[in-house]
């Protein structure tokens, strides 16, 4: 695969080899390297991210053991078809209200580590008037901002997408720096039914990597997310062949542009058999396949694998999750669920003031189930019948 020797041929930068403040490193070549006189090409030059340090102390404090992500960075729209599945209107005072409740839910950071938040609710305040940051805050849990612009169709594939929003990046992550998020948050995603094409793997794994760079440069820490969507009949075989083509690519462009691992956080979709396959996975099968993918693809590096539940149940995430850490592995392997954490919060809630408190104990009934998956110590028992059901939705966008 060419992607794969590219990635071997591409060196990678120790964190030792990271020089703070306005200077910059020259690497000398090692002995295999060709030397072609007065050509700037023969020495590596990069100069160091002054937030280095705080990156890697970022992205160690989300992957740490028990916690996971909530992800909570839905757009209006997507909210707003989540109110609308209880009867409630698309409105700035309901989606406050809704935020407020997962936000203030008495206990949270003892399982949640970071809250990735939609630009609306960075600078929103609770119905107590209070930033929603500061609330985070307070309970331990490190905001963060989903800084992508959306799926397009992308010109001259297979009717795949790509993902916008690298112009103007620079400026709003050091906004959103200043305004309390301390991680940021790009999904683009892949299609197995439609290719994937290698232009589309290409675009993804190189908009990821520049989102990466200017994130880290800006002082927040880049969640790397090509989301393998479930859609499709292929088998759980295919899926793990794609996937390994697609974080290939993702690694060799980070690489190319100087994307500090120790700063970074993946999350990936886990391997498993589409969403449409007669053949299904048990969760021994799903961890076999992900965690040889991972072994295959991540660096050691890497503080933390979150994963996506993509569509999955609430339990099915969250035995999937137990699987995987039922022996120890080298990155922390955890969570960033959207509707596997929040599904059955929010019908319990239904719009009303008064089925705050049941909601919020729901909410945290599913995130403490995902903190002892977290640890490999996830048993099932007590679950409702809500926490069974299916979320997959074809074609799925935020």
């Amino acid at each position: 695969m060419a992607s794969t020797s590219l990635l071997k041929a591409s060196p990678v930068l120790d964190k030792s080899e990271w020089v703070k403040g306005q200077s910059v490193l020259f690497r000398q070549p090692s002995s295999a390297s060709v030397i072609l006189p007065n050509r700037a090409t023969s020495l590596t030059v990069r100069a160091a991210s002054s937030y280095a340090d705080e990156l890697v102390k970022t992205a160690k404090t989300i992957a740490s053991p028990g916690r996971g992500i909530l992800a909570m960075d839905e757009s209006n729209a997507t909210c707003g078809k989540r109110l609308d599945s209880i009867g409630l209107e698309n409105t700035e005072a309901n989606r406050q209200a809704y935020r407020t409740l997962l936000v203030s839910a008495p206990g949270l950071g003892q399982y949640i580590s970071g809250a990735i938040l939609f630009e609306e609710t960075l600078y929103q305040s609770t119905t107590e008037g209070k930033k929603m940051v500061d609330v985070l805050v307070e309970q331990n849990i490190v905001p963060g901002i989903k800084v992508d612009k959306g799926l397009v169709p992308l010109v001259g594939s297979n009717n795949e997408s790509w993902c916008q929003g690298l112009d103007g990046l620079s400026s709003r992550t050091a906004a959103y720096y200043q305004q309390g998020a301390r991680f940021a948050k790009w999904r683009t995603v892949v299609s197995i039914p439609n290719g994937p094409s290698a232009l589309a793997v290409k675009e993804a794994a190189w908009g990821l990597a520049r989102y990466a760079a200017i994130s880290q440069d800006s002082g927040l820490v880049p969640i790397v997310e090509p989301e393998i969507l479930l859609d499709g009949e292929h088998d759980i075989d295919r899926t793990y062949e794609v996937a390994e083509k697609v974080w290939a690519e993702v690694f060799f462009y980070l690489a190319q542009n100087n994307v500090m691992f120790e700063g970074i956080l993946l999350k990936p979709s886990m391997v498993t058999p589409g969403a449409e396959s007669k053949d299904r996975a048990t969760p021994e099968q799903v961890a076999s396949y992900t965690l040889k993918l991972l072994r295959n693809r991540i660096p050691p590096a890497v503080p933390g694998i979150m994963f996506l539940s993509g569509g999955q149940s609430e339990l099915e995430a969250t035995l999937n999750l137990n699987a995987m850490n039922q022996a120890p592995n080298p990155w922390h392997v955890s969570f960033s669920y959207a509707r596997a954490l929040q599904n059955t919060c929010l019908k319990t809630w239904g719009g009303r003031a008064e089925n705050v408190n049941a909601a919020q104990t729901t909410l945290l009934t599913r995130a403490k189930a995902n903190s002892l998956a977290q640890l490999g110590k996830y048993t099932g028992e007590g679950e409702s019948e809500d926490a069974k059901e299916g979320m997959f939705v074809k074609g799925y966008t935020y």
